[in-house]
């Protein structure tokens, strides 16, 4: 573990490259934002639970580099990721003169940032935005490789688009005001990381999940930073998820379908992930690709969480419906990350039948 909690980390996509900065107290500091270029026009995009906390702290660092700054407050919730939020977003933009040397800045969790790199996408048909995330779920995952969308009724994410950020400031701090709910649900998206590419940092997890559970600052720290430089060398080698990148899907198709069949809001996005993975460990031990110890660990580390093992009881004919609308759904048929061994993972095409055997085994 770093004896510092602030450090800097390069992704590499030529002349979309951007740095990713860890540490206390950025949003306070104008010196975070100093690589970015001196503008006239900012807009910062938030939502009414996370501007009272860090808007102010935030405008005033940007006030160094941009002549006039303008707030757009949201609503808080996955239930708001939708057309109608983002048409909000359009409405400020236009309404305040924005152009296209106009930056976006999202300060707030995954929907925040989803909905502001896609209105950034699409604005003039795309503007620079930076990301700011005050989750750690943000942190670890959704602020990193620039896929943003907003939700579907009919599934979740399912438009949007690849548009990178120009950079991502991480601020450990806001990690201190996070709700325990938002925190744990966080900590499905740091576990992701051990199964599908680094078995050092799934033990290093198991070893330190109380320390997590605490916040204490270190432990976070080589958290956050660990996870980003797993996803930033993935990302490096498939930025438009054309292979290896759906490797970060791990426990999504379950969780995705859960979101969607509940109604996006009921669990929040690291609970479905949470139980997701723990139903994609036993997918992969039934394709006998994994032991059962190996299946019992994962549940066990998600369980000690505090994240959810068991799904709703949707039914599986709804559940797979919903997985048939999951992008990595081809040719009507069902696909799903699934481990090679703890530490390893790849995409494979599995018979209805099987999924369905696991819904059923997982549903309370």
């Amino acid at each position: 573990m770093p004896s510092s909690i602030e450090d800097r980390l390069r992704i590499e996509l030529a002349e979309r490259s951007y740095d990713i900065i860890v540490g206390r107290n950025l949003i306070g500091r104008p010196e975070a934002f100093s690589a970015l270029r001196a503008g006239r026009h900012a807009v910062v995009v938030t939502n009414a639970t996370v501007d009272p906390l860090y808007g102010n702290a935030l405008v005033g660092s940007l006030r160094q580099r941009f002549t006039n700054i303008e707030r757009v407050v949201l609503a808080d919730g996955e239930e708001h990721k939708d057309w109608s939020t983002l048409q909000h977003i359009f409405d400020a933009l236009l309404g305040s003169g924005a152009d296209r040397q106009t930056t976006l800045f999202a300060l707030g969790g995954g929907v925040i940032g989803d909905m502001t790199g896609f209105a950034a996408a699409c604005f003039m048909r795309g503007v620079p935005y930076v990301q700011v995330p005050t989750t750690l779920l943000a942190q670890v995952d959704s602020s990193v490789g620039g896929k943003t969308a907003i939700n579907h009724p009919l599934g979740k994410n399912m438009i949007g688009a690849f548009y990178q950020p120009k950079l991502v400031v991480s601020d450990l701090d806001t990690l201190r005001t996070l709700p325990d709910r938002e925190l744990i649900a966080g900590l499905a998206e740091v576990i992701k990381y051990g199964p599908i590419a680094d078995i050092a940092f799934f033990e290093w997890i198991e070893a330190h999940l109380e320390a997590l559970l605490e916040r204490d600052p270190e432990a976070l720290a080589f958290a956050v930073l660990h996870s980003c430089r797993l996803k930033a060398r993935v990302v490096e080698q498939d930025e438009r998820e054309s292979g290896l990148r759906a490797i970060l899907n791990f426990g999504h198709t379950f969780g995705h379908a859960i979101e969607a069949g509940l109604g996006y809001g009921q669990w929040l996005h690291g609970e479905a992930v949470g139980c997701g993975m723990v139903m994609a460990a036993d997918l992969s031990l039934r394709l006998g690709l994994i032991s059962p110890a190996s299946s019992l660990r994962i549940r066990s580390l998600v369980e000690k969480a505090g994240l959810p093992v068991r799904c709703p009881p949707l039914g599986a004919d709804r559940y797979l419906e919903l997985m048939h609308l999951d992008k990595k759904a081809e040719g009507g048929d069902l696909r799903f990350v699934v481990l090679e061994a703890l530490g390893r993972a790849r995409l494979e095409r599995v018979s209805e039948r099987l999924v369905a055997d696991v819904i059923d085994a997982h549903s309370r």
